[in-house]
């Protein structure tokens, strides 16, 4: 009651402005005040939007109650004030206005702030750009050797699902740059042998000098062999000396025996293929130092460059600018310990531990950068090159100091320098990036800008495995991402990565994309069946449907899941709770429709739309997970054709859905088996074949929905499996229901040897009688067994 004399009491502008009362104190009696006071008001305009004023407090007060129903305005009037009075509002003031009442701020609650895990601090810090909302982000681009592998893409779509959610989601204006395509000892050395290879190829050498180069060059690659310490490099170099073992054998014999020209060729030529990197080795030892072509070593990074970003794009990795080297022009070292002496400066920020680490530096470095002959230039082991003097076999360009290249780390910051300046919000890079080249950079870049703030944050993507071992390019256990994309979708691949935390191991396995591949096929279907909602006619009211108690507890749930991704988000960046955040949303809804069509209602479709559009937002803008222009759920499709598609066939599909519907009732009423029979094969097996799914509902109209061809064959396959496996385990339950309980020891002679009347063994096959345990175990089996051929016997009886 109180509650709508407040909306009364708020709504309308209620009362007259002030008038002279006087004349209602000359009459004396009730009724006549009250006529007199009507007429007064009929001429009066009390609903003006005037606040009363003591006048009327005061002409209220001569009444004894409420006004005949007769008395309209009076009437009216009264109840105005009589509702003031009740509500205890003080609507009077000493001037006859009202009185605004005091209003306060609502207290809020805590904002999620943005924290990024740092290597330079080893923990999550408050994310703060230096310069308001601009953030200026770098990132190591690949050494390109050969072709592009899943570590690649282990760094690439981590660092492209980062950037996008700080660009789409948290609204960051963010300068990303990327892909420099780095200069290293590996490139250098690579494309020297496969340049050394290739010349020996071409001068077509004979059988018996190929097996005599391999037997020569097999030499070191033993002595190799048996240096090694490392189990994973030691287990590749064992495999690939059997490979060659395997190969040597048949050309040995070959030679020997004068084989035919074309077996000893095919010969030949299996053991150079099995052969070719120690080969390669080999005459890189020989005759590296004649190589001395700039363009030999420009040619391999060139081509496996416009493999990478072919990769890229197949990966859906955003477009970013690319730079490409630009070589500056003797050997210069950078002076670690003169700088680590200096009080504003710190070597090696990242990894302090690792200074003087060999190991480490020769991953890092290589045998280009820690030779003898290279260690001999350096003031310290830890010094490294900021420009290398040439050797013979190497590139060279000249300079001031003579013929040379420049280092490895001084490649990027010279770039990110130029371009982002003496300071950049984020840097970026694989975790064995950390050292020496990421403490390397900040060195010599935190020197030449005279500062110690060069990289705010560090952000470094963790290691990629495979099936749970390590993957390396030089121990050849790598996966490209071409043969990945051969066996899953870009977007199965980027929800395998966001499904794990970019910060930590990745293990690319079948159960890792397994879960990939359920996580988008329990997606997708949430959102077809959110598109058949959306499509089943309303008229305008059906449209705007009421709120009952499981809409409200949905949309609740709703918000909180919201509030939940968004946390976890803020939380590093944790798109794994965020996934599973939403992957409990899309169950929720799931359970709310499954209850609508049981009892035969139909869903709140602006509700169910709002979810679809914001998970679909997600995936596709905030992910990058999804592309096209649908604003609901995948594409379906060609590119660039997806929503035209659905809305272009969808109408002819409802008609065929219908007809067939109204072919089924008749058919089952006629009880025409055959025709039920055609309309089985459209659904599973002509439909299928154009990526239309129809699901037959009992009280509901058939669903209909459009799902890539290749998942609804599969699906198919999978329903004929598992009628097939049923159908199996049906016969075999049967066969073995039909078995009498004392027939089903006496064929297990290999086990029993003696039988009691009713089939039951009592000793085994040499003759000893049967443990009291085994006896129980075998009684349970044949009373089990027992229960079996009498349900058999009553089956048969009753004629199924």
């Amino acid at each position: 009651m109180s509650a709508r004399l407040c909306v009364c009491v708020c709504l309308c502008p209620f009362v007259f402005p002030a008038f002279d009362y006087g004349f209602l104190l000359r009459i004396s009696e009730d009724a006549r005040r009250v006529e007199a006071l009507n007429e007064y008001l009929s001429s009066r305009s009390y609903l003006a939007g005037y606040g009363p004023s003591q006048a009327d407090a005061e002409a209220f007060a001569l009444l004894c109650g409420p006004p005949p129903e007769r008395h309209v305005h009076a009437l009216r009037w009264y109840k105005h004030i009589a509702a003031l009075n009740h509500l205890g509002v003080s609507c009077f003031s000493a001037k006859g206005k009202r009185v605004q009442p005091p209003w306060s701020p609502p207290e809020g609650t805590d904002v999620s702030k943005l924290r990024l895990y740092n290597s330079l601090t080893r923990t999550k810090e408050v994310f703060v750009p230096q310069k308001g909302n601009r953030v200026l982000w770098y990132c190591c681009g690949p050494t390109v050797y050969d072709a592009s592998h899943m570590g690649h893409a282990r760094s690439y779509i981590s660092f492209d699902i980062l950037r996008r959610i700080l660009k789409d989601y948290f609204k960051y204006d963010v300068f990303y740059f990327d892909l420099n395509v780095t200069s290293s000892f590996q490139i250098i050395k690579r494309a020297r042998q496969n340049y050394l290879l290739e010349q020996y190829r071409e001068k077509k050498p004979s059988p018996s000098q190929i097996l005599q180069d391999v037997l020569t060059a097999r030499t070191p690659f033993k002595a190799k062999l048996a240096e090694t310490t490392d189990p994973d490099k030691k287990q590749m170099l064992e495999r690939l000396d059997a490979a060659v073992e395997a190969a040597l054998g048949p050309l040995q014999v070959a030679v020997q025996s004068n084989a035919a020209g074309d077996a000893l060729q095919n010969q030949a030529q299996v053991l150079l293929e099995e052969a070719k990197d120690l080969l390669s080795d080999w005459l890189d030892s020989q005759f590296g130092s004649q190589v001395t072509e700039n363009s030999i070593f420009s040619l391999l990074p060139k081509y496996w460059e416009g493999e990478y970003h072919k990769d890229m794009e197949a990966l859906n990795v955003s477009e970013l600018i690319l730079m490409s080297n630009s070589i500056s022009n003797g050997s210069v070292y950078f002076d670690t310990g003169k700088f680590d002496s200096c009080p504003a400066h710190s070597y090696a920020k990242l990894v302090p531990e690792a200074v003087g680490d060999q190991k480490a530096l020769q991953e890092g470095e290589g045998d280009l950068s820690i030779s003898a002959d290279r260690l001999s230039e350096k003031r310290s082991q830890n010094d490294f090159a900021l420009w290398k003097a040439s050797k013979p076999g190497e590139p060279s360009w000249d300079s001031p100091w003579g013929k040379g290249r420049p280092g490895w780390h001084i490649e990027c910051s010279a770039m990110a320098g130029s371009i982002l300046g003496e300071s950049m919000d984020i840097h970026g890079g694989g975790f064995d990036l950390r050292f020496p080249h990421h403490d390397n950079e900040l060195a010599q870049s935190e020197a030449y800008f005279e500062n110690d703030y060069w990289v705010r944050y560090f952000l470094h993507t963790g290691h990629l495995t495979i099936a749970g071992c390590k993957m390396s390019k030089s121990l050849k256990n790598f996966i490209t991402i071409k043969d990945a994309l051969a066996k899953h979708t870009a977007r199965q691949l980027r929800l395998a990565f966001l499904m794990h935390s970019w910060k930590d191991t990745l293990d690319y396995s079948n159960n890792t994309m397994e879960s990939a591949i359920q996580y988008e096929r329990f997606i997708n279907e949430f959102f077809l069946n959110v598109k058949d909602v959306l499509r089943s006619p309303t008229d305008i009211t059906g449209q705007f449907e009421k709120w009952e108690a499981e809409e409200i507890e949905l949309n609740k749930s709703f918000y909180e899941k919201k509030t939940s991704v968004h946390e976890a988000l803020c939380d590093n960046i944790d798109t794994r709770s965020a996934l599973e955040e939403m992957r409990a949303l899309v169950g929720q809804s799931n359970t709310y429709m499954a209850a609508r069509r049981s009892a035969k209602l139909p869903p709140n479709r602006m509700l169910l739309q709002g979810i679809a559009l914001y998970l679909t937002n997600m995936l596709k803008v905030t992910f990058g997970a999804l592309e096209g222009a649908e604003p609901i759920g995948f594409p379906v499709g060609g590119s660039g054709q997806n929503a035209d598609l659905e809305n272009t066939v969808m109408p002819y599909l409802s008609v065929l859905s219908d007809f067939r519907e109204d072919v089924r009732r008749i058919a089952r009423e006629k009880k025409v088996t055959e025709l039920l029979r055609l309309c089985d094969e459209l659904r599973d097996d002509t439909l299928p074949e154009l990526g239309v799914r129809l699901e037959d509902r009992d009280g509901l109209p058939t669903s209909v929905k459009l799902v890539d061809k290749e998942t609804l064959l599969k699906e198919r396959e999978e329903k004929k499996k598992v009628i097939a496996e049923s159908i199996y385990m049906a016969m075999a339950k049967l066969a073995k229901m039909k078995v009498k309980p004392s027939e089903m020891f006496r064929s297990e002679t290999d086990k029993y040897s003696i039988f009691d009347e009713m089939g039951f063994p009592t000793h085994d096959a040499e003759g000893k009688e049967l443990s009291k345990g085994l006896a129980k175990k075998l009684r349970k089996l044949y009373e089990a067994q027992e229960k079996l051929y009498n349900e058999y016997l009553q089956s048969t009886q009753n004629g199924s």
